[in-house]
């Protein structure tokens, strides 16, 4: 079983804030391979919303079309859809639920919708 101290460090091409959260979710849970690499995409897609936020403030959430028409900036698209995988990514490593005891037994509760109805369906 891995100790606390083998806590993989985080990709060197994440923002701070990201590497940040990275640290203290390795810290708290067990997290095997398949759950690392999924951590990797909630946090690069963390960090393309966060990029695309900060494009949005600068140019505004609207851009002039090549007939001159005004229509969404590009931005908006792509933080919207680095925000659905976060929050995608988040629900499939269970992270919104509390993590385990401080002794890291092993990998968080799986509470999946799959899991919910099959406990519905079972007390049927």
């Amino acid at each position: 079983m891995p100790s606390l101290t083998d806590s993989p460090p985080s990709p060197s091409h994440l923002s701070p804030s990201a590497a940040e959260w990275w640290r203290t979710t390795v810290e708290a849970y067990v997290l095997h391979e398949h759950h690392l690499r999924l951590l990797q995409l909630a946090c690069e897609a963390w960090d393309r919303a966060q990029e695309a936020r900060a494009q949005l403030e600068d140019e505004g959430l609207t851009v002039t079309g090549t007939e001159g028409g005004i229509r969404p900036h590009p931005c908006v698209a792509i933080e919207r859809d680095a925000r659905l995988a976060v929050a995608r990514l988040v629900r499939e490593l269970d992270l919104d639920a509390e993590p385990p005891a401080p002794d890291r037994i092993g990998p968080p509760a799986i509470f999946s919708n799959r899991g919910r109805h099959a406990r519905k369906a079972s007390r049927s």
